[in-house]
């Protein structure tokens, strides 16, 4: 597409999208020549070549480069292209013009397609001298090192740019997590100071602050400049205007030049101050007059930039060492309490005061499956879980910070005064497991330089247009629902406490694991015991019943009464120990026979036990009762028939109201991702079973009443009917009142829905 070289009037729907890359003009302290790779043809020129070398630009362009630069050079430039460009400019280069030869730094770098050369007149002749460079760079190299905070050696970066380039301004300036900026340090030699002054995120947009993160350093000798455009306006490879991101002599936004004329400011400088690839900051140079500043000037300055980034980070290590050293404490007596206590979640809660110190917190929650445990000042329960149901999306790796929560979550503007920074920690992935931590708002009066919101003008032909403020005269605002910032140490404790559950949770984890081998060897060893004893008592069990038997049989005339009685009860007795070791044995079988799953229809199962159960009590007068129709169930067929037959025969049993009734039925569960799909239920109106009972009913031969009362039994039908389930991958329960009847439930693994 075609971009308008005329970017004068940039109206609101596009300041923050402003071309400035491609403005299709340079500043006219230099000429620019785009080569083509790897020829060397001039293609695109810049329009003042007439005035700086005596070559009209039209006389240049398709012409060989080697027209303008001799042999050696060109040979210099084209073993340049293979290197980095950082470590080889600036080139020294010449032109011949009438009887002398201007020199120039050469500036060179690829891209966009093309090779760009940027040549800058030398302000004295002959080579830098590295000796000079290194005296110039030395003494505030070691005097940044040795500033103990980061404050001090922003004061003394400030000092030593003024001192190397005689700007009448210098500050340094520190861009906040929202993009504002503030002069965090300043020398000066103007009456009005900017010390301590905010400037608005839109002072800097975006596309501009990405262009500082490309070229660290970026001079506007003179405002009041005239522009100077590129001949042909487009790059003849792609008809389209070419990128000036990495030139450093790319015209500046009319915006800007505005902005810095409301200021006073004739000339600037600034360096880029990066942190992991990031703007951290700047470094800003202003001048009341024009100002041209050497390269080899700006090279120094440039080195100073970068050491500074560097040493940024090890002056915020060292700052609030103290407080970090309480911070290792706390973490100490985290790691030695979540170590003892059998759940970290418990641990945590006996951990509340040391909570809220391990982050300057005034208020904590810690929240787990629906509940929360409150310390200190804490919006209530109902507004976290607002709070943690808007809060799940903008979690980044478990973690959310903000200092000023109702901009981001307006519902936040009733708990403010309490609530308005908020550090959130999710545990676990699974679980609705989090730490939250408060802090409450604390009201500020912040100090602007001018009005921060961009004035809007009407132009003649009636569009708006953004204007830069005229003053920057301090102008203060009363900022609420904002609290003091997260420390970056801080967010590191939160890590580091995460780090340490999730560490203890694995051990557990493992622990747990190896108890439930140790239980499920054990198991298999009770089976395989029980399975053998039973098998081998069979034998000699039928034999004493037998012989009992023949006794009766054939010495009836020679025993007396009482002798024949006791052969009775020696035989009813090897009977019931009979039936109890078929019991034993069916137990045992049970945890080794294979789970055949099939679709079942559960309504046919049921009706088909209800029939079985009926003819052996045809005079039992119960009521069935089926709400809803069964569900379609994957399951073991004969298995899930014996777990109906053992619920619905002991509810027929244990009933001594005259009018009986049973109920079989299910319940949906309504949950996300829930364990198991369906709840059923067999219930009565029998005796019920008293609360203290209703573990005991589950072990192997527990009865709670008499042998012979309620029609006997071996006691193994609800040890028979929780294993069941249990193999089904589910569990089973009881609800009951004493005397008014009997709920039994179970459910069934998810994959048992059909």
């Amino acid at each position: 597409m075609d971009t308008p070289t005329d970017l004068t009037n940039i109206d609101l729907t596009n300041c923050d999208r402003e071309p400035i890359h491609i403005p299709g003009l340079i500043q006219p302290h230099g000429i620019l020549l785009v080569l083509q790779d790897p020829t060397l043809t001039i293609i695109q020129v810049s329009s003042n070549t007439q005035v700086v070398i005596g070559h009209p630009p039209e006389a240049l362009l398709g012409k060989p480069l080697s027209g303008l630069l001799d042999d050696p050079q060109i040979q210099r430039i084209q073993q340049c292209l293979t290197e980095d460009f950082e470590n080889i400019n600036p080139l020294d280069l010449s032109i011949a013009h009438l009887d002398h030869r201007i020199h120039f730094d050469g500036i060179l770098h690829r891209w966009d397609g093309v090779i760009l050369l940027e040549l800058e007149p030398k302000t004295a002749t002959g080579k830098p001298d590295f000796f000079d460079f290194y005296r110039q760079a030395k003494e505030p190299i070691t005097r940044i090192q040795k500033a103990p905070t980061l404050w001090e050696m922003c004061q003394v970066v400030v000092k030593e740019i003024r001192r190397i380039t005689g700007f009448d301004r210098v500050m340094v300036y520190q861009f906040d997590p929202e993009g504002a900026g503030r002069v965090i340090a300043e020398d000066t030699n103007q009456e009005n100071p900017y010390l301590n002054l905010r400037y608005p995120p839109s002072d800097i947009p975006k596309q501009a602050r990405h262009l500082y993160t490309l070229n660290c350093l970026r001079l506007i000798p003179d405002t009041q400049y005239q522009s100077v455009a590129l001949i042909p306006a487009n790059n003849p490879l792609t008809d389209q205007p070419l990128d000036l991101s990495f030139s450093v002599l790319r015209s500046v936004s009319p915006i800007h030049l505005e902005y810095l004329h409301n200021m006073g400011v004739t000339a600037s400088m600034s360096i880029s101050l990066l942190q992991d690839q990031k703007l951290w900051g700047l470094i800003a140079c202003h001048h009341s007059s024009p100002k041209y500043i050497p390269y080899s000037i700006r090279t120094i300055c440039e080195f100073v930039g970068q050491v500074m980034s560097a040493e940024i980070v090890n002056k915020e290590v060292t700052e609030d060492s103290e407080y970090k050293r309480q911070l290792k404490s706390l973490q100490t007596q985290f790691f030695k309490a979540l170590s003892q206590a059998e759940d970290f979640l418990d641990g945590l809660v006996q951990l509340k005061s040391q909570l809220l110190n391990l982050v300057n917190a005034t208020g904590a929650v810690i929240c787990s499956s629906g509940q929360c445990d409150q310390v200190g000042e804490t919006p209530s329960e109902e507004q976290i879980h607002a709070l943690l149901d808007w809060m799940e999306p903008y979690l980044h790796q478990g973690l959310f910070e903000t200092g000023s929560l109702k901009k981001l979550y307006p519902a936040a503007e009733s708990f403010q005064a309490i609530a308005s920074g908020v550090l959130a920690l999710k545990i676990s992935r699974t679980n609705r497991y989090y730490i939250l931590w408060f802090r409450p708002e604390v009201i500020q009066t912040v100090d602007w330089a001018g009005d921060p919101n961009k004035p809007v003008e009407v132009s003649a032909d009636g569009s708006l247009r953004i204007s830069p403020r005229r003053s920057f005269e301090l102008w203060q605002e009363t900022v609420r629902g904002s609290a003091l910032p997260w420390k970056a140490c801080e967010m590191e404790s939160v890590a580091e406490l995460r780090n340490l559950i999730v560490g203890i949770v694995l051990r557990q984890a493992e622990e747990l694991e190896s108890i439930n081998f140790e239980l499920h060897r054990s198991n298999e060893e009770l089976d395989s015991f029980a399975y053998i004893a039973s098998h081998d008592l069979k034998e000699p069990l039928r034999g004493i019943n037998n012989y009992a038997t023949f006794l009766m049989e054939d010495y009836a005339e020679a025993l007396n009464d009482d002798g024949v009685a006791k052969l009775q009860t020696l035989v009813r007795l090897t009977q019931r120990m009979e039936d109890l070791v078929n019991s034993l044995l069916h137990t045992s079988q049970l945890g080794r026979a294979a789970l055949i799953r099939q679709t079942i229809n559960l309504d046919e199962l049921v009706q088909e036990v209800i029939a079985t159960l009926k003819i052996a009590r045809p005079d039992s007068g119960i009521e069935f009762r089926i709400p809803q129709p069964l569900p379609l169930i994957k399951c073991d067929f004969i298995q899930m028939n014996e777990l109906f037959t053992n619920l619905i025969s002991n509810a027929m049993k244990y009933n001594d109201k005259a009018e009986k009734w049973i109920e079989i039925g299910f319940k949906a569960v309504e949950e996300e991702n829930p364990p198991a799909p369906y709840t059923f239920y067999v219930r009565d109106n029998g005796i019920g079973i008293p609360h203290q009972h209703f573990e005991k009913i589950f072990q192997i031969f527990r009865r709670l009443h008499g042998r012979d009362e309620f029609e006997g039994g071996s006691g193994v039908g609800l040890t028979i009917a929780r294993k069941i389930v249990e193999r089904h991958g589910g569990r089973i329960w009881i609800e009951s009142i004493h005397t008014q009847g009997t709920t039994f439930y179970f459910t069934l693994a998810e994959d048992a829905a059909a």
